[in-house]
């Protein structure tokens, strides 16, 4: 028989076509387990067509050759009903997956398909990828097809799911991989980068992994050995004792990762030459090729030239790989190779592997992190990044890195540097990066007073944000869940979900619309248009409320970015900066509005098994109370860890057991053990309307005189009224829009 039909789930279905009739069982560099699982399959006949049934698919396939008019799949909606027809070799529609690298890009990029369609199926093409035989990778011996179609309609993230149990999850990071990275293609001597690191930690910004780009290796070198770009030996011009180096930066507790450029192999002047030398049998003096594809050199490649410098304290490798899709041998991509094997000798001591490196392809996941590549410092490039990075998802890759502040190019711009902090610090990955240029730096005390304190400010929050951010992390793990997603992964039947691509849940709790575009210059503010599910929402910060269905224009000064709590909202922080413990201060900011349940996750952070922790924090909003509640082992946190309840737009309440502090919108209660607390009640705070629009006048750039009038309508006035004067009295669109807002 050619053709080999296997329902993996009611759902997710493997089609073969083999002339020969060699199906292919082993893993591949995409699949990594198909045993899902039996499924209700009823088989029939119908003409001269074979049929197939399961609860959401209809298979009519000739037997012959796959083609248009032989093989076409329906998905069901219910038990009856069909809606989507998929024709073998027809064009997908999808919404899109993501691409190789941002590499020179300015502005929107060509992405790939992704595993997600509004017409409720997708299909994934595995016929040329590589396989995995006893352990080694090795090219496809038989040509054939080999696909897998997804007939999920619109249940998104149950597509998700079934992928990541057919080509693997994606794996727990390291908790330090969640805080901020400095990254700099810079020639930096030893001195300089640790008085560098002095000044972050002088200035209280966090960091906790340092990049150093490729000037950490020899560059300079004859050109009769190549352009310098790969290199394995110590620049000691400016590196003179790199243990000591990196013993201060581990000291600090700063992880390090150094660049990799591997494609030009070993030369003679590298001081593992030798070894690698004698260890492959090459002639003396004769370059050493890089061959990914042979295991000898890929054994002597790690023992020689990496685990030496781990040994010194090197903690992972950034594989900055730019040479193409081509290995030599067919269907191998060397940067799937590399990606693979990296990660691999990275958890070879039974910790969490991590590299930084590119995306070569479906299952690129497994290997996390990804590095975006080099992109223009240019508005068109930050608004492109929102969107790219939540719609990775569709691809399961959830987990870029991207030049935080651009690459190259562009010119001097505070506030387009301030619009990517922010949204750095929420996106999966902070990484502040520049070139290697004198004026192009992204320290925060390089900007004025105003938007250092801003970044600063940001660089701080991200460090707070740990503990949600590590508990999204083991959603993505063990549930599928992406930190980023669209917005239509939870509203599918909701057409108004897939208007707007600048904005994305970011975790369980929280609506990210960053800011993309300058300030307006009469009201100081930029604007960013973006749809709100249903229901109410809360400004994370300062608790202004929304009512949601329907598109909103959010305003934000320089300093504020959209950022919205769902109603009953609970989010874990912490005070602390240090990313790599458990911190022994939680603060837990809590929303009104509706009864929640979070499990916020712990574990050693970075064990494969895990000793696990789940911290539970229960909002039972119509009972006015809040407990929290400790399952696993209670060994992984302080002793003396202390919770500060933070209730943000909440009516003024008591509570008998614990006094209650109030500034502006948020009441404290503050606990130094688990437990429950009730309080007097729990309902909605009133809005100070006024206040808000006393604030926006204030910082406006419209007349002085103008701002008193108006404000004294609003005193006077009720809001009906006050709102048809006003809006006779500014003649500014842009204000108008940005006082009635608040109104």
């Amino acid at each position: 028989m050619k053709y080999r039909f296997r329902f993996l789930t009611e759902r997710l279905l493997r089609l073969e076509y083999q002339e020969d009739g060699f199906f292919v069982d082993e893993q591949t560099a995409c699949v990594r387990n198909r045993d899902f699982g039996e499924v209700d399959v009823q088989v029939s006949r119908k003409g001269n067509l074979i049929e197939y049934n399961t609860a959401h698919l209809q298979v009519l396939y000739d037997e012959q050759p796959f083609s248009p008019h032989g093989l076409r799949i329906k998905v069901k909606t219910d038990a009856s009903l069909y809606t989507s027809i998929w024709h073998y070799g027809e064009p997908l529609q999808t919404l899109g997956g993501t691409a190789r690298t941002l590499d020179f890009t300015d502005g929107e990029v060509a992405i790939n398909e992704g595993l997600i369609s509004r017409h409720g199926f997708s299909v994934l093409d595995d016929s040329h990828s590589a396989l995995f035989v006893d352990g080694s990778i090795v090219p496809r011996k038989h040509t054939g097809i080999d696909l897998y179609f997804f007939g999920y309609g619109h249940d998104y993230q149950a597509a998700l799911c079934d992928f990541y149990q057919l080509a693997g999850k994606t794996p727990l990071l390291p908790r330090y991989a969640l805080g901020n990275w400095w990254s700099r293609y810079y020639a930096y001597t030893q001195e300089e980068y640790l008085a560098l690191m002095d000044k972050f930690a002088s200035k209280n910004l966090p960091l906790s992994v340092a990049v150093i780009d490729m000037d950490w290796h020899i560059t300079k070198v004859d050109p009769k050995y190549g352009s310098g770009w790969t290199g394995y030996t110590w620049n000691r011009a400016l590196f003179p004792d790199p243990v000591a180096f990196l013993a201060e930066l581990h000291r600090r507790g700063i992880k390090v990762t150094l660049n990799l450029h591997p494609a030009n192999g070993v030369q003679p002047y590298e001081e593992a030459y030798e070894a690698m030398r004698k260890e492959l049998g090459v002639p003396e003096g004769e370059a050493i090729e890089f061959d990914c594809n042979d295991p000898v050199f890929m054994q002597a490649y790690f023992k020689h030239l990496h685990h030496p410098l781990e040994e010194q304290g090197v903690d992972f490798w950034w594989i900055d790989w730019q040479q193409g899709t081509i290995s030599g041998v067919a269907g191998m991509d060397p940067l799937f190779i590399l990606n693979h094997a990296h990660f691999e000798d990275n958890s070879r001591k039974g910790e969490r592997g991590l590299i930084l490196s590119r995306y070569y392809g479906h299952g690129s996941h497994r290997y996390p992190i990804g590095f975006s590549g080099d992109t223009t410092i240019s508005w068109e490039s930050l608004a492109m990044q929102p969107a790219f990075t939540a719609r990775s998802a569709n691809v399961g890759y959830t987990w870029w890195s991207h030049d935080i502040g651009g690459h190259y190019g562009g010119s001097y711009d505070e506030e387009l540097f301030v619009r990517w902090v922010q949204f750095g610090v929420f996106s999966p990955i902070m990484r502040l990066h520049s070139s290697k240029n004198n004026f192009g730096s992204k320290e925060p005390w390089l900007c004025t007073m105003q938007n250092e304190w801003i970044i600063s400010h940001f660089m701080r929050l991200r460090h707070r944000l740990l503990p949600y951010l590590y508990t999204a992390m083991y959603r993505t793990t063990e549930q599928g869940i992406a930190l980023c997603k669209p917005v239509y992964y939870e509203h599918a039947d909701c057409l108004e979900s897939y208007a707007t691509q600048n904005e994305y849940f970011f975790g369980s709790e929280l609506l990210v619309v960053p800011i993309v575009s300058k300030c307006l210059p009469s009201i100081q503010a930029a604007v960013e248009k973006a749809w709100l599910p249903a229901g109410l929402w809360f400004d994370f910060f300062h608790g202004k409320r929304y009512v949601g269905d329907g598109f909103q224009n959010f305003y934000r000064r320089i300093d504020e970015m959209p950022v919205l709590a769902k109603a009953g909202a609970i989010v874990p922080m912490t005070e602390s900066m240090e990313a790599n413990e458990n911190p022994d201060n939680l603060i837990i900011r809590i929303f009104p509005g509706a009864n929640n349940m979070y499990e916020l996750y712990e574990d050693d952070n970075k064990a494969l098994v895990e000793r696990r922790l789940f911290t539970r924090l229960h909002l039972d909003y119509e009972h006015a109370k809040f407990s929290i509640d400790l399952v696993g082992d209670h060994t992984l946190i302080p002793q003396n860890r202390s919770y500060l309840l933070e209730f943000v737009g909440f009516a003024d309440c008591t509570c008998a057991s614990h006094p209650v502090e109030k500034e502006g919108n948020v009441q404290r209660i503050r606990l130094d053990k688990p437990g429950s607390i009730q309080l007097s009640q729990m309902a909605l705070a009133e809005e100070d309307t006024l206040a808000l629009a006393y604030d926006r006048l204030a910082k406006s750039n419209i007349r002085y005189f103008l701002k008193a009038d108006v404000y004294k309508t609003l005193q006077k006035e009720d809001r009906a009224t006050a709102i048809k004067n006003i809006s006779a009295m500014i003649d500014d669109a842009d204000m108008l829009k940005y006082l009635l807002e608040v109104l």
